[in-house]
């Protein structure tokens, strides 16, 4: 499936229809700023909250839409999140939010593992929009246990004009331990995506992260009708030395298939893509990939298309799977976070309760 994402911890080729010839290093988060330049404060800025560089295949339908444009109230979402450990319990020592990005307070349901915070990530508005422009800051401090999610299918919707991005930029400090999974991306037709997702992560921390996106609104027959999503994951040191870089680049034609989208080595004519990234240095590498793929070959070696290698360096590793039944895709991305789970934290992962 290297059609569909650059190989980790190297450049794109600039050869392959299915990614960017842009350049592979995503710009470093800049510091906040000690003064507030405008009306609505830093955050406000478009240098904070756009992405650092837009891949060519999603700035091509830029443009100001004709309705609210971007900036406006309601288009620019930010959240940023700090946890720290205090008395033993992970707890939120810092909480920003600017709608449409919003959370609840962290649960605490997991009778396990009564210090590890539980937190949904939601939405006020139904969707994205064209011109949306989205924000998430999380920090974890040193010891630090959480789980974070969305509370519900991440909906991108039709757009005319312009296009939607969410960047999130998640630390983890030393020996934190992190499960970063989010539900499922539905774009639909015609929408145009982009997500950046920029980790600095701790040599002694742990960060299990997940990424899953479907072809349309299945259930209507939309397959590979939207105009693009691009998604690119870099995971750097503190230091600043890259760990792994990832990327999509999924632009169907009119037909859907024209770009190579369903065809061999990119989805292979499958409805559901799903990968799920592990870097710890708690286990060996070949245990760790021993774990995963024993989770899925039993129950889902007939149903769907997976695979499981090491990271460079061995610093943990990537499951990539592609399917077309959505209810078991989700049933394999559970069996395989939770298999980790179990192996690392040494108890049993808890059912993630949704409304």
């Amino acid at each position: 499936m290297s059609g569909t994402r650059a190989a980790l911890a190297k450049p794109p080729d600039a050869g392959d229809g299915a990614r960017s010839s842009a350049p592979a290093t995503l710009a470093p988060v800049s510091p906040l700023p000690l003064k507030q330049p405008g009306p609505g404060g830093y955050r406000l800025e478009p240098d904070f909250y756009e992405p650092a560089r837009v891949p060519a295949e999603v700035l091509r339908y830029a443009g100001a839409p004709p309705s609210l444009p971007v900036g406006s109230p309601g288009k620019v979402g930010i959240l940023q999140l700090a946890f720290a450990q205090n008395g033993g319990r992970t707890e939120l020592v810092r909480h920003y939010q600017k709608s449409p990005l919003q959370i609840m307070h962290p649960l605490y349901y997991n009778t396990l593992r009564p210090d590890m915070a539980y937190t949904y990530l939601m939405s006020t508005g139904g969707g994205i929009l064209q011109g949306d422009r989205l924000r998430t800051d999380l920090s974890f401090g040193p010891g630090t246990s959480a789980h974070v999610t969305t509370q519900a299918h991440t909906k991108v919707y039709r757009m005319e004009h312009d296009y939607a991005s969410a960047v999130m930029n998640i630390e983890v400090e030393a020996d934190a331990y992190l499960e970063y999974l989010p539900d499922p991306v539905v774009p639909f037709v015609d929408s145009r995506f982009y997500q950046q997702t920029a980790v600095v992560l701790d040599e002694s921390a742990t960060l299990l992260l997940g990424e899953t996106v479907y072809a349309g609104r299945l259930a209507r027959g939309e397959r590979h009708a939207y105009a693009v999503y691009a998604s690119d994951l870099e995971v750097r040191r503190p230091d600043g030395r890259l760990v792994a870089l990832d990327r999509v680049r999924l632009c169907p034609g009119a037909d859907g298939e024209s770009s190579g989208v369903a065809g061999l080595g990119v989805l292979a004519d499958h409805d559901v893509l799903a990968m799920l990234y592990v870097f710890t240095p708690r286990v060996p590498v070949a245990v760790l990939a021993d774990r995963l793929h024993a989770a899925l070959a039993e129950d889902f070696g007939d149903t769907l298309l997976f695979g499981v290698s090491a990271l460079p360096g061995d610093t943990g590793v990537w499951l990539r799977l592609v399917g077309n039944d959505t209810v078991a895709v989700a049933r394999a991305n559970t069996a395989a976070a939770s298999a980790v789970h179990e192996l690392l934290t040494g108890v049993s992962a808890p059912v993630i309760r949704k409304s």
